[in-house]
């Protein structure tokens, strides 16, 4: 998410229209919070969180609508494809986001998420320290990937005869067999069950760099792993690129993708639970219905 200086044709319009949803989402919070205290008196204040005080998530949005009226870089998605995250951010926040890459835009997602958590996961330490001079309240940590990007064939063509890369023994935490598991991520990160991830990081655009396999590789086995209700939702940027697109199919599968704009793609992953919950579901539907046949059957 480094190097922001995307050219733009009307910046300007851009930033009107990100301050604009940011805007949005101020007032879709101060409404949820009007409506809890009003219709639910007895559950007042139960849906603050710790460490999010409305006064701290204001200031927050309030920070990132100044941040974008007074600077000339831009995000580098474009506004069809925030568009995509924000609408599926504004259904579940607060939740829980993950975002790989720190940049200009980080403000921005962090505002679009009130009362969330929003975790950002950067691979230059020199960079996390620039942006957190100039947005102290985001959450974000350096990542160490044991990849180059010069490698991603040779892995996509092997990880199937490492068993460490395989369900059921797959895991993150201390998986040194298994190449792209990212190991070295920070405790809470392996903790918190993840609503959105987002990989728009590492860098990928040369051959010491090192890829997004693992980023990817990693928001799978996450999503698999879900233990609540419902989905988890990855999006992928640069998909324009050969290694992305991918890994993408093989890992977060084609047959999750739910949409497509520009160089993202959303993808909806069902956890293995859910699966075969619903499996199992089927299963005595099925049965249901085939003991009530025999039963008309012989009845007949």
């Amino acid at each position: 998410m480094k190097n922001r200086r995307v050219p733009f044709e009307r910046p300007w319009l851009l930033t009107a229209v990100i301050a604009g949803m940011i805007c949005a989402a101020i007032l879709i919070n101060s409404f949820g919070r009007t409506s809890s205290n009003s219709l639910l008196c007895s559950l007042s204040g139960a849906y603050t969180r710790p460490g999010h005080s409305d006064d701290s998530v204001a200031q927050t949005q309030l920070i990132a609508i100044l941040h974008y009226a007074t600077s000339r870089v831009v995000p580098q998605q474009s506004l069809a494809e925030i568009r995509v995250s924000f609408d599926v951010l504004q259904s579940l926040a607060p939740c829980n986001f993950l975002v790989y890459g720190l940049g200009h835009d980080s403000v921005m997602w962090s505002s679009f998420n009130p009362k969330g958590t929003t975790i950002f996961l950067e691979e230059d330490p020199k960079w996390v320290q620039t942006v957190l001079k100039q947005a102290p309240n985001l959450l974000a940590h350096t990542v160490r990937y044991r990849t180059h990007l010069s490698e991603a064939d040779q892995l996509l063509g092997s990880y199937k005869s490492e068993p460490a890369c395989l369900p059921p023994d797959v895991r993150l935490r201390d998986n040194t067999a298994c190449r792209l598991a990212l190991t070295g991520l920070p405790q809470e990160v392996y903790d918190t069950e993840w609503d959105l991830i987002m990989i728009d990081a590492p860098r990928g655009y040369f051959p010491e760099a090192p890829g997004r396999m693992g980023a990817i590789f990693t928001a799978a086995v996450m999503a698999r792993a879900r233990k609540r209700q419902g989905v988890t939702h990855v999006f992928l940027h640069d998909v324009n690129r050969r290694i992305e697109k991918v890994y993408a199919e093989e890992f977060l599968c084609k047959k999750n993708l739910v949409k497509a704009v520009g160089r993202l793609w959303h993808f909806a992953i069902p956890s293995t639970a859910n699966d075969t919950m619903t499996s199992a579901l089927l299963l005595k539907m099925f049965l249901t219905k085939s003991s009530t046949f025999l039963f008309l059957f012989f009845l007949i």
